[in-house]
């Protein structure tokens, strides 16, 4: 089985059971919902489609909420769209009625009212996912005066970036509010938060969805150039459950070119922290309309793969391509070529490392010994999944299955590197237990009698945080 996991965003082009179940047969493992489009409905109906799919085709997998956030946008053009000429005056006006088409070739309304505060003479504002370029030549009340260093099309709600960052748009608005309300009804596994820019804003959605009654895990998603400051993103990463290296917008402010370093320093500093990365935007593009994607782009997803990301995800290639299935089927190819051309040191991993927790110290020698003895996989009984997680950090090539009796802790184990997820109902007799465990992995194909696996467990058994015992097995032969 391939280790590294497929996000793939649900939309038109991926509405119906069947076409979700071939998406998980074909590899997905997690479903986004963007929340920056349709209603609470479209998106509680697509959460019923995917936990139907699931229970078809007989795997675990998770729903991820993705909040909109404080995206800056201008307002509605007359005719839907204008040309920017390079050269020429254009100006953003924060007093005009962002509802009306009032927006031209010569102006357009704001959404975010506070811009003209936030800009300065000689900011660089970027429209469009970067495509047209603005440099602020003057502002004066609720004006901004700009020149158009680039030109292009600018059409309704594109997107407003400042080169370098620094808008003060808070992470959480009152669409957010609601839509957190809407992830809680649906029970959503993942949460993922837009534009953090500290710590605090996780801290923030963590307690409106805990007070919503919300158990989902976070996803911080660093887009911003604040966030990238090496002690804030510290600071982001250890306040949620993981990160995600959203490469959109994080380039539109920071620059192209230093976006691969930067995700290659983001997900080892999630990673060295135990916590999950996912690996975002443009990875299959050309997908939305090809059958087959570029060599860059297969380039792309390996070295994310390489890089020891969680997950690949998906965007428009699978809400709206004409190829979701055979994109994500694609990426699954993809993942798998480029975790066998690996190189795995394992011990390098274990230098001068100290445990302070018995579960995790249990963890790391399930491990260690699986991939010294060659293990055919690890089967990590947990009531929470912690355990699974913490060897998920660390590259062995043996699998790992997290085998646990409580569904939602299986359904997070989705997004694990090198985990596959199990529900195996089991009592507080630990040999009863440990046979169950064989038994759901023999029933899966996963092993066979003679092959030897790494089992790990705690007493008593159905404790939260309490596994403390490693067991080597050679299958078939708990039965005696």
């Amino acid at each position: 089985m391939k280790a590294t996991k497929i996000v793939a965003t649900l939309g038109p082009a991926s509405d119906t059971v069947d076409i979700i179940a071939a998406m998980i047969e074909a590899g997905c493992d997690v479903f986004r919902l963007n929340f920056s489009h349709g209603t609470p409905e479209d998106h509680l109906g697509r959460a019923t489609r995917v936990r139907e799919a699931a229970k078809r085709v007989g795997r675990e997998v998770a729903i991820m909420g993705d909040l909109q956030g404080p995206k800056i946008r201008v307002g509605k053009f007359d005719g839907g769209k204008a040309w920017l000429e390079a050269g020429q005056p254009f100006l953003l006006d924060a007093a005009l009625d962002n509802k009306a088409p009032v927006s031209n070739a010569q102006q357009a309304s704001l959404d975010y009212k506070e811009l003209p505060q936030d800009v300065k003479v000689g900011d660089t504002l970027l429209l469009s996912d970067g495509l047209i370029q603005l440099k602020v030549e003057r502002v004066a009340g609720d004006k901004v005066f700009t020149i158009v260093e680039l030109g292009g099309e600018l059409s309704n709600n594109k997107g407003i970036n400042r080169l370098g960052g620094g808008l003060t748009a808070a992470a959480l608005t009152a669409k957010d509010m609601a839509d957190i309300k809407t992830a809680v009804e649906i029970d959503c596994d993942y949460l993922a938060i837009s534009f953090p820019k500290s710590a605090n804003d996780m801290q923030t959605a963590r307690t409106i969805l805990s007070a919503a009654g919300g158990k989902a895990k976070l996803i911080a998603k660093i887009e911003r150039a604040e966030a990238i400051i090496p002690q804030t993103l510290d600071e982001i990463i250890d306040a949620s459950d993981g990160i995600m290296v959203a490469r959109g917008d994080l380039a539109i402010e920071v620059g192209n070119a230093a976006v691969p370093a930067l995700q290659k320093r983001m997900i080892k500093r999630a990673r060295d922290r135990n916590k999950l990365t996912i690996t975002a935007t443009q990875m299959m593009e050309s997908m939305i309309t090809a059958p087959v994607p570029t060599r860059a782009e297969v380039s792309d997803v390996a070295n994310a793969v390489l890089d020891g990301t969680d997950a690949v995800m998906l965007s428009a290639e699978s809400a709206t391509g004409k190829y979701p299935v055979e994109t994500i089927r694609t990426m699954t190819a993809i993942a798998l070529a480029a975790e066998r051309s690996q190189v795995y040191e394992l011990d390098r991993d274990f230098v001068n490392q100290q445990f302070a927790r018995v579960d995790q110290a249990i963890a790391m020698a399930s491990l260690f010994t699986a991939f010294h003895l060659n293990a055919k996989a690890i089967a990590a009984l947990s009531q929470s999944g912690s355990t699974a997680l913490w060897m998920s950090r660390h590259d062995s090539g043996v699998p790992i299955f997290a085998l646990t009796p409580e569904i939602a802790a299986a359904r997070r184990a989705a997004l694990y590197r090198g985990v596959r997820p199990v529900v195996v109902p089991f009592n507080a007799d630990r040999e009863s237990a440990l046979q169950a465990a064989e038994d759901a992995l023999k029933a899966r194909g996963a092993i066979g009698d003679g092959d030897l696996i790494v089992l790990s467990c705690g007493e008593p058994m159905g404790k939260s945080g309490g596994t403390n015992a490693l067991k080597v097995v050679r299958v078939g032969e708990l039965r005696g």
